[in-house]
Formats: C-alpha cells, sequence, structure tokens
C-alpha cells in the first residue's frame, strides 16, 4: 500500500521562491555596505587642526653662507734684467737740409729756353714683302740687289732652323705632329723680337720658339734710309716619320 503526501503539508514546496527572497536580501544588504560613507568626528578634527598650527609655529634655522675669498694669485717671478756694456761706437749721420733760406744766393740757374726737349719717335714697321732694303742675314751682304738679299734671307733663315731642330721627346712618345706658325720681328737694331707661336701643342711652340730665338744679330732693314723693324712669318713643320 503506497502513502501519499499531503501537498499542503509538503516543505520542498515553495523552496524556490525561499532561496529567491534570500538572494535579494543578502544582495541589498551587500549593496547598502557599499554604499556606506563614514565621516570623522569633530575630536579628530579638532585633533588634526591643532597638530598643523604645531607645524606653522616651528621656527625653520635660516642657513648662512660664508662668502669665502679666492686666494691671492702667486707673486711673480722677478724679470732678471741684463745690462751689457755698449763698447761699440755709433757714428751719427748728420743729414743736411737741401732747403735754401730767403737769403741764400743761387749762383746757377738755367735758362728754360736753353733745355733742348727731344721728341720720341715711334718705331715704323715695315713688312718684309715691301721694305725697300730687307734685313741682311749674316753672310747675305755681298748680293747686290733687294731681291737677291730676300731670297739669301730665307735660305739662310731654313738653314738655320735644320740645323737648330730638335724634336721634343715627350712629343715623340704622345705621337704629337703637326704645323707651328711662328711670326716675330727683326727691330731697328737687328734684334730678333716679339716672337709668337701658333701649333697643335705647347711641347712644339716652345720648341718652335727656342729655333727662332737663336737665331743672330742682323743688319736691321731700311726704308728711305732709315732703320725700321721689319715683321717675317715662317712655318715650322713637325712630322714623325
Amino acid at each position: 500500500m503506497q502513502v501519499k503526501k499531503n501537498p499542503k503539508v509538503d516543505l520542498n514546496r515553495n523552496s524556490g521562491l525561499y532561496f529567491v527572497i534570500g538572494l535579494a536580501v543578502v544582495l541589498f544588504i551587500t549593496w547598502r555596505a557599499l554604499e556606506y560613507k563614514s565621516y570623522p568626528s569633530d575630536d579628530a578634527i579638532l585633533e588634526i587642526a591643532m597638530n598643523t598650527d604645531d607645524l606653522k609655529d616651528e621656527e625653520v634655522p635660516i642657513t648662512q653662507q660664508l662668502m669665502t675669498e679666492p686666494p691671492p694669485p702667486p707673486p711673480a717671478a722677478p724679470e732678471v734684467i741684463e745690462i751689457v756694456e755698449d763698447t761699440e761706437e755709433i757714428e751719427e749721420t748728420v743729414i743736411e737740409s737741401t732747403e735754401t733760406s730767403q737769403e741764400t744766393v743761387v749762383d746757377d740757374v738755367m735758362d728754360v729756353d736753353d733745355v733742348e726737349v727731344g721728341e720720341e719717335e715711334e718705331e715704323i714697321s715695315v713688312p718684309f714683302a715691301i721694305i725697300e732694303n730687307v734685313p741682311i742675314y749674316p753672310g747675305c751682304e755681298s748680293m747686290k740687289s733687294n731681291d737677291q738679299r730676300k731670297a739669301c734671307f730665307q735660305e739662310k733663315i731654313q738653314k738655320h732652323i735644320a740645323k737648330e731642330f730638335r724634336y721634343p721627346e715627350s712629343a715623340l712618345e704622345l705621337g704629337i705632329n703637326g704645323r707651328v706658325f711662328v711670326v716675330f720681328e727683326i727691330d731697328s737694331k737687328g734684334k730678333v723680337t716679339g716672337i709668337r707661336t701658333r701649333g697643335p701643342d705647347k711641347l712644339l711652340e716652345q720648341e718652335a720658339h727656342r729655333i727662332i730665338a737663336a737665331l743672330p744679330q742682323m743688319i736691321p732693314g731700311k726704308q728711305r734710309g732709315k732703320s725700321v723693324k721689319v715683321p717675317y712669318s715662317i712655318p715650322i713643320n713637325f712630322m714623325i716619320q
């Protein structure tokens, strides 16, 4: 025979409701505990204020920094002065004044009209092709006509170049060749001046300048019986064979 329980007497019937109510009460108490604020009492506030006044009344000792003077600099070493006896006699140079006083009488007075002023004449330049008397190269003095002297002059120049010609070694090594144009002047005294060169390289130009500078002094060319300056030009060929 099975025993049946009265549902009204069953204790587990409302257990879920009791659990929810209990949980809500516990959460409420916990929340109030977290939100609760405590304030200090008046006695504690008074004690803190009194302690602050004690700190204000306490005097802080003032420290004074002493200024120390820097040490004096060390005394300078005494300078030793050596006295040298001057035994050498120095001759005094007496400079006489060249100014004349009003009482000085000047005997030698040159008249301005007696001074000769020479006029500086400008040296005339006449081209070799049209000059009346060409410069005479040494060895061409026996030539009578001007055309013969021209031919002799040019022949002597060519022989001089062939005799003095030296091919620069640096130009040979570098394979430099070409033609150098040389222009020079035979002045009114027969000297070779104003040498100018133009060529493919400085090495060749320097050699051409050296050859022409070695020309001898000549009898100067003349125009209307007066020695003049005569310009002359000639090419010098530098060929590697």
